[in-house]
This record gives C-alpha cells, structure tokens and sequence, in this order.
C-alpha cells in the first residue's frame, strides 16, 4: 500500500464471522472483520488482546465454486456450526457451511446480482470507506532533533475513539512493531526500553488523530513509518494504513556571533549600532537557510528584523515604519554573514539580542523546517539623554496684569536636536492628570500656537518666555512646563529622543473682590393657614463696586428644629450668572402652579411670596446673594456668597371650633300652618369666615321604604346663593325658603305644611376662609340641633295589602293582583280622599335585591308603567275606591318573585286644600311562574310524526319504483312438449 497521495483500496473476498446483516460476495459489499481483529504480517492473523477480539479463523482458498463470481473460501474455524446465509440480489439462501464440509454450492447460487447492481456497488465501495492518512511526501530531520508524525482516520463507521499501531521498517518491506494506542504488548523488544524512558510516545490529539513523537532522532531511526487502524467498520472498504518515510540528516548547520558575544555595547540615544552573526551549512540536501533578530528585554521578546527561507524581509511588529524608513535593516556580509544596522539608537533599543537560524527543506512544493539554533550576539545599554525643564516656583500678579514665566531648559545633547515647548495650565498640582489645559506651544519647527492674549517666545537657546495679557481669576492656578528633543531621522523622519516636565508653579491672581452685607425682612407675615408670606432678601453697605459685577440670590428653607439635631436646608430657587431662575425639589411643583413666586424688585432687592402659606411651610428661610465677575469672554464666574441671617416664618394653629344651635319660635303647629327654624352659628380660630347653610330632613323611623333617609331640601352658599335640592313636590316649588338674617344667623321657612312633612329638621353649616382673592377654602362643618315636626291628629289610618287570585301560572297566563286600602278610624267622604299608587317588584325568592318600580298611578288618575326587557305587558287601573289591580299580561319566567304596593293617601283638609299623608306599604305576595311542558313539546312533536310519516311513504315509494322498473328480470320458461302417455299394452 502507497502513500496517501497514491494510495490503493485493499478489500477481502470473504466473510469475517458471523453475518449480521446482509452478505455481499465479489461484487456486493464486503463483511466487517472481527473488532479488534487485524492482519498482521501480509496474511496472518494474531489474537488481538484489546478489546472487541475474537478468536482466530482460517481460511481455505482450496474449495472454489466453479463460477469465478460465486468463488467462496471455506473457512476452517474452532467453533462449529453455521457460516452464515448469504444472500444475493434476489433475496435468496447463499447455503450453508459446516466446519470440514467441502461441498461447493451450485453455479447458479454463484451469481447474487445482475451486473448494473455490481458495478454500482463497486462504485460506491471505491468511493466511499475508511481512509488513514500520514504527511505525504517524506520527512526530513537532523540527527539529535525530535520527529513528529501526525496520523488520523476519517469516514469510518463504529466508536469515535478510534486506535492507532505504529511500525517501522528500515527498507519498507519488513515492518517491525513500533506502537499502539490500546496494546501494551504490541511493541518488538527492541523499542520498548525507547518506550519505557521516553524517548518514543504515542499522543492523541483527537479521538480520530494521534501523533508519534520520538526524540533525540538519530540515523539508525531512518526509514519508513506505517500508521494502522484496527477496522471497526461494517465493510471493510477503504485502506486501513498509511505509510511515510523519514530521512535523518546529519548536524550540518553552524551559528555563531561575529565578533564573538560581546559583554555589553553602550550607546547614547540615536547614536547607530551594528550587530553581525554567522550562519552555513553543508547539508547534502539542497537547504535554505532563514535568520531572525530577536530583542529581549526581560520576560517581554520582540522580533526585530527576519529573513525566510524564501528570501523576504519581515519587520517584527512595532518596527514596520523604522523598516520602511531605512533606520533599521538587515545586510548580507559575505557568504555567511548577517548584520543588524540601526541606524539611530532608541531607548526602546535597549536589551539582549539574539540571532535565530533556522534550516527549511522543500518537499513536493511544501517546506519543512528541520532545524534551529541560535545564538546571543550582544547586550545593547542605552544612555537616556539628560533633560530638565525649571521654572519660577510661586508667582502672584494682580488682576488685569500680565503674567510672565520663563522656562529655562538643561539637557547635555549638543548635536543636531531640535526643542519642542509646550505650556499647560491646571487647577491642581497634578501634573499627570488628563484634565490639563494647554496655553501656548512651539513646535520644533519654531512655530508658535496659542490663543491671542497668550504669546510664547524664544529668549535664548534653552529660555522659553510665557506672556499672558491682561490676567483674571480664572488664570489662578498651576503652570507647568513641558519640553520634547526630537531628533532627525531617514527620509526627514523625526524622532523623540527625551522629554521632561517642570515643577508645577503656582499663579496666584490677586483681585478686589466685592464687600457687602445682606439683610432679609419679612414684610408680610402669616398669622393662619393660606395666608400671604412675603419676604425681601435686599444688598446693603455695598463697597468697591466695579461695573462688570452682578448679583443674584438663591433661597434656602430649614425646618424648625425640635430638639439640637441638625436639620439640613433645602433649595428653593437659585439665580445664576445669566438670569436663569432653576427651582428645588420643593418649590418645583408650586412654582409652576404660581403658589411660589420669587422675583427682582430692583437692581438690589428680591423677594420670594407664598401665595398660599401652609403649615408645612413653617420654619427658617434665609437668602444668598453671590457676586458675579464678569469675563474676558463674556462670561461670568461667580467670586462671592453672602449669607442673611434666617427668618422664622411660624403662627400657633389651633383647631377651627364650629358650633351651630337651631331654634323654633312656635313648637306646636298644625297641618298647613307655616313651620320656622333659625340656625345660630359662632366659630373661633377661622380667619374672616363666611358660612353655607343645607337645610335637611330625616324621616321618622317607621318609615319603612328608606329608614332614617336624610333628604336636602335647600341650602345657600357662602355668596348668598339660594338653590332648591331634593325639593320634588312641584305644587309645592316656592313652599321652602332659607334667608340670611344676620352674617351669623340663618332662617328656614315652610309653608303649608303637610302631614307627608313630618321628620327631624337640621342646619349643616360649613365656614370657609378667603384664599387668594376670591378663591375659598373650606375651614369647618358642623351640624345642628334637630327640630322635629310631629302632627297631632286624629284623623284616619290608612293600611294596604295585596290579594291574589293566581299566585301560581303558567307561564303566557293573566296575572291579577289587586291592591286593597283599608280605612280605620274617622269616615271619610271619597271625593276627599285621593291616593298615589305605585307597584313594585322583586324578582327573587327572597327580599335581598333592590324593588324594581313596575307601574304607578298619581291621584290625577295618569298611569306611568317602567320600560321592560322582556315580552309580557302591564296595566294598571283603579277598580273601585280603594282597590287598583295591576295585571300582567302574557307573563314569562321572570315575571316571578315578590310584589307589593306602595300608597300615598291625600286627605282634603276642611280649608278645601290636600293634605299628603305618610306613605304606606303593602306586605309582598309571591308569584310563581311555571312552564307548560305539553304547549312546550306539543309543536316539536307534531313536526317530528309528520317529518317522520312523509320520510316513510317517500321510503316506500321509492323501493316500489325501483322493484318495478329497475330490478325486474324476465324468466324464459322452456316450452314442454305435450306427448300422450302409451299406454302399457302398447309399451
């Protein structure tokens, strides 16, 4: 078997074992030999001790079948019994096999498929199977040095983990067993001490993949290397094998440093350098040689500068522009020299250099490096340049004066070194911080940038002069110095050789700043809630004023302390530089509701009102006023706070006290007199109050409709504005007045009273407080006395009940309930009694729903009936005097549940006027709703016998016709002949 790149497909014209599935012979798939079984040695077979390992079988090729294509090897085997069936292309028995029989099956039996199924069968065998692949071509290495073989398996069938055997043969026909993943007795004696020490190991890199590593090579391990997979497929197609050889070259390669490694080489910065090493061969091999500069400077390694094996010049990263520029190169010396030429020396030059020589082999187009040495060639110290930067330490000028410094500059480079000056300026000491604001700066070209009041000159060779015209507080401050030397370099490349930074130097500007005093007043004090809280912060004494300040206040608030903790205040408002108005927390909502207001009243006096003050607005405020100075860029910095002393802003809130008394002048009156009340209202602790009254009434408690209802009546508000409010009798619109006799008493009048008056009368009297002009705030409510009407009469009583004759319906039927007034006491003529009936309803078992008003009839004889949502009907009329039946017509299952009237009696008075009475209520009566189960079957059950009767007669119609027309066969009847009988005499 060849290499990969020529490899055969070796496959087996028998059966290994027992089949398990279908059997292909010469032309069909082949079986899968015995896990852990393999060849060994051309065609013998070994037990194999791992695992999946069956016992050995052998084979004889003696017994064939005639036909070539049917040709069988019988197989002699330990075990006794079948072989196995095979079958071919049309399913049947191959035969069967016993252990000595040398029977040969029939020719026919021979030929298990048609050719077209054989070629392509030996198709896909040839295209698809296990394939073992090692490097193609050969190896190379030099003796002393370490082989590396990969091998891996792909397109194999059974476990992922797939084992690997390793052999050798020194000329490629006798191999000798080297190694193997998963067979510890599989080497030959002559490697495993190799094995034992370590010099020779198997590594698995994947579960299809592993590697030989031998090391220390030398000549005698020359030869080819085979790399073997026992097969765990179900056909055994592909190749189970791959062989590389390997050629073992003798140590031919010399570095060495040139002159030999010196100590050290101390430089100055950019000054040149040059380095140089040796590198030869004498490989009998065509070799290529490639070299590479390598920089170490501790732990970190750098590559400098390379040369391949195909002839290219690789910077190292970092060194690409210096490459590019000329200022670091390689050159070739001779016939085996090489020099590192740089050509200005950097600090990041400093360290150890090493030169690297490796020795590269082409292979069929593909290189293989062989080896490598290296060698140290020199120590590179490189001298920093000697560089100071000092500048006056502190330096105080007054506003508005000039600023100057001067940078003076040491350094001992005296070559051609050009300066560059930059200027900073920061607000502390920390000359590292990012934050550092440049001011002026002279490029090595001698060219200054800097802003217009800023300028920057050159004294001297190594003085460097700072101007800042017309200074102010914000040039306060520390200054620093900042100096770069910059070196040329190839191609008028430029290069930073050193840099420094001077001591930072403190600037003290020196200004007048603004005096002045600060005075808070409150001009308008609260003495109850919601009241007008006015303060005036104002500026006085004020003292070397200039025309470029300002001033603004901000207003802080402190709650009041009750014991020695240590409230913080809160912002208000603050006013900056530009007139902005920004408000807190606290004050951010009332500002914009207009509730706070801070303004300027004049160029020296704010204030801050409180439209609305409440208690949580009790406590200490004070006012900062901060001076602004104006800027040379026309902005402001703020240079002075002032502070006011603070202002208690506090009143004692007492609870609002509200009493009312109501009073009736005549206590004993009769129906249809007039009924008077007057309310006496007295507060205390409510600022300039003014009062609304509601008159309402209470109905005695045995009123059973709506025990203890409160109903209003009228009220008047607290602008005098009378408004009628649950007031319903419409004869009776101008009955009720309520009118302010005082500003503290009220007077309710009601004329004509009726019997249906007759309750518990009171005065509900709320004080409200001016807030903000003419905007109230309510401040107390309190209730009355009551003052109860109670009729002394001796009329009649009046009681009602309900009758009916059907309780109990079914459902479509009439309902009749009849609602019968009783009269007891005094008789009564009946044109002067009158009465209000109303019908109501609860459609539930019990009483726990609301009434549903179903019909009513007034006095008047008008009959009103409440919409439904269902198909039933009401009426609702007056039988006799004292009966009214209401009638429910076509009722349906909701109309069950619980029924009572409601009666309102009217009793002429001898004055000729009508006199409302209290209103009664019936009992409730109950009323069931049943369905009528034979109406309610009676159609569907006429539809379902007529339905049923038509489907019949059509049924029987139809078989009729089709018996008559369409299935009548017509029977031929054979015509018998008619012969008389011969009678016997004659027979």
């Amino acid at each position: 078997m060849g290499g990969a790149g020529g490899r055969a497909l070796r496959f087996f014209p028998f059966a290994f074992g027992k089949r398990s599935g279908l059997h292909t012979r010469l032309g069909g798939r082949l079986r899968r030999p015995a896990r852990g079984a393999r060849p060994a040695g051309g065609g013998r077979w070994r037990r194999a001790r791992g695992r999946g390992a069956r016992p050995p079988q052998r084979w004889d090729f003696s017994a064939r079948e005639e036909s070539g294509a049917g040709a069988r090897p019988r197989r002699r085997s330990a075990d006794s019994g079948a072989a196995g069936a095979g079958g071919g292309g049309g399913g049947e028995a191959a035969g069967k096999e016993e252990a000595g029989d040398s029977r040969s099956r029939p020719a026919s039996m021979g030929r298990l498929a048609p050719r077209p199924l054989l070629l392509a069968l030996l198709s896909l065998a040839l295209c698809r199977g296990r394939v073992v692949r090692v490097p193609t071509g050969s190896l190379v290495r030099v003796v002393g040095t370490e082989l590396v073989i990969p091998c891996n398996v792909s397109d194999y069938d059974g476990p992922s983990e797939q084992n690997f055997d390793w052999s050798f043969s020194s000329s490629g026909s006798s191999f000798v067993e080297l190694a193997s993943t998963w067979e510890a007795g599989f080497p030959a004696q002559l490697y495993r001490e190799r094995l034992q020490r370590g010099e020779i190991l198997l590594r698995r890199t994947a579960n299809d993949a592993v590697e030989l590593h031998i090391k220390n090579i030398q000549p005698t391990d020359q030869g080819h290397y085979k790399c073997s997979t026992p097969s765990t497929d179900a056909t055994v197609q592909g190749n189970y094998e791959d062989i590389v050889q390997v050629k073992v070259l003798a140590d031919a390669l010399r570095v060495a440093a040139s002159p030999q490694p010196s100590p050290g080489l101390s430089l100055r910065e950019g000054e040149p350098f040059a380095l140089r090493c040796s590198a030869a061969t004498a490989s009998p091999l065509h070799t290529h040689l490639a070299l590479q500069w390598e920089l170490r400077r501790g732990p970190v390694q750098r590559n400098v500068l390379s040369l391949s094996h195909e002839g290219r010049f690789r910077p190292g990263p970092g060194y690409e522009q210096r490459y590019h520029s000329g200022d670091v190169r390689l050159d070739t010396v001779g016939s085996d020299g090489y020099r590192l030429a740089v050509s200005r020396a950097l600090s990041a030059d400093q360290g150890s250099y090493r030169c690297v020589v490796s020795e590269w082999i082409g292979e069929q187009g593909n290189w293989q490096e062989i080896q490598e040495k290296s060698v140290d060639v020199a120590t590179v110290v490189i001298q920093p340049t000697v560089l100071r930067a000092t500048v006056a330490r502190n330096v105080s000028v007054a506003e508005g004066k000039e600023l100057d410094l001067t940078c003076n500059i040491t350094t001992d480079r005296v070559d051609d070194v050009r300066p560059e000056v930059t200027w900073y300026s920061s607000r502390t000491p920390d000359s590292s911080l990012p934050g550092l604001h440049v001011l002026a700066r002279l490029d090595r070209d001698s060219l200054v940038h800097s802003s217009p009041h800023v300028a920057l000159s050159h004294v001297d060779p190594r003085s460097y002069h700072l101007l800042v015209r017309d200074v102010s507080k914000e040039n306060s401050g520390y200054y620093f110095c900042h100096v770069a030397l910059w070196a040329p370099g190839h191609n008028r490349s430029w290069h930073k050789v050193a840099e420094a930074m001077s001591a930072p130097t403190g600037v003290d500007v020196t200004w007048l700043e603004p005096d002045y005093q600060v005075y808070l007043n409150a001009s308008k004090v609260p003495e109850f809630s919601d009241d007008l809280t006015e303060l005036e912060c104002r500026i006085v004494d004020k003292k070397s004023m200039e025309a470029n300040v300002r001033f603004t206040v901000s207003w802080y608030y402190r709650m009041n302390r009750r014991s020695d903790d240590v409230v913080a205040s809160e912002l208000l408002a603050v006013m900056n530089g530009d007139w902005t108005l920004k408000y807190g927390e606290r004050s951010k909502q009332r500002a914009q509701d207009g509730d706070f207001i801070f303004a300027k009243e004049h160029t020296d006096t704010f204030s801050f009102r409180i439209q609305r003050t409440t208690e949580e607005d009790r406590g200490n405020y004070y006012c900062v006023v901060s001076a602004w100075t104006k800027q040379r860029n026309d902005s402001w910095v703020k240079s002075k706070d002032v502070f006011s002393k603070p202002i208690n802003i506090f009143w004692v809130s007492e609870d609002s006290v509200l009493v009312v008394k109501a009073r009736q002048p005549k206590p004993f009156f009769a129906a249809g007199n007039t009924f008077e009340m007057t309310c006496k209202v007295s507060s205390k602790n409510i600022k300039s109050p003014r009062y609304s009254v509601l008159i309402t009434a209470e109905k005695p408690v045995g009123d059973l409709s709506s025990p203890n209802e409160t109903k209003y009546i009228i009220s008047l508000d607290q602008d005098s504005v009378v408004k009628l409010e649950n007031w319903t009798d419409a004869s009776r619109v101008d009955g009720v007045v309520l009118e302010k006799v005082q500003e503290d008493e009220f007077r309710y009048r009601m004329y004509q009273t009726q019997v249906s008056d007759a309750g518990l009368y009171r005065c509900v009297v709320t004080a409200w407080s001016p807030v903000r002009g003419s905007l109230w705030r309510e401040a107390a409510t309190s209730l009355s006395n009551p003052i109860e009407i109670d009729f002394q009469t001796s009329g009649p009583i009046f009681n009602a009940s309900v009758h009916s004759d059907t309780p109990s319906v079914i459902r479509g039927d009439l309902i009749k309930l009849f609602c019968i007034i009783t009269v007891e006491g005094a008789a009564l003529d009946p044109d002067d009694m009158a009465f209000d009936v109303s019908w109501f309803a609860v459609h539930s078992f019990g009483l726990d729903k609301a009434p549903v008003l179903l019909s009513s009839l007034d006095r008047k004889g008008i009959v009103n009936t409440a919409r439904r949502d269902w198909k039933s009907d009401l009426s609702l009329e007056r039988v006799s005097v004292l009966e009214f039946l209401l009638q429910v017509h076509g009722s349906e299952d909701q109309d069950f549940g619980n029924y009572y009237c409601s009666v309102t009696p009217w009793v002429k008075s001898p004055t000729g006027s009508w006199q409302k009475e209290a209103e009664i209520h019936s009992k409730p009566i109950f009323i069931t709703v049943k369905m009528d189960v034979l109406n309610a079957f009676k159609y569907p059950l006429l539809i379902g016998v007529g339905l049923s009767t038509v489907i019949g007669l059509l049924s029987c119609l139809i078989g009729y016709c089709s018996s008559h027309w369409c299935c009548k066969k017509e029977v031929q009847e054979t015509r018998r002949e008619r012969r008389r009988l011969m009678s016997m005499e004659m027979d």
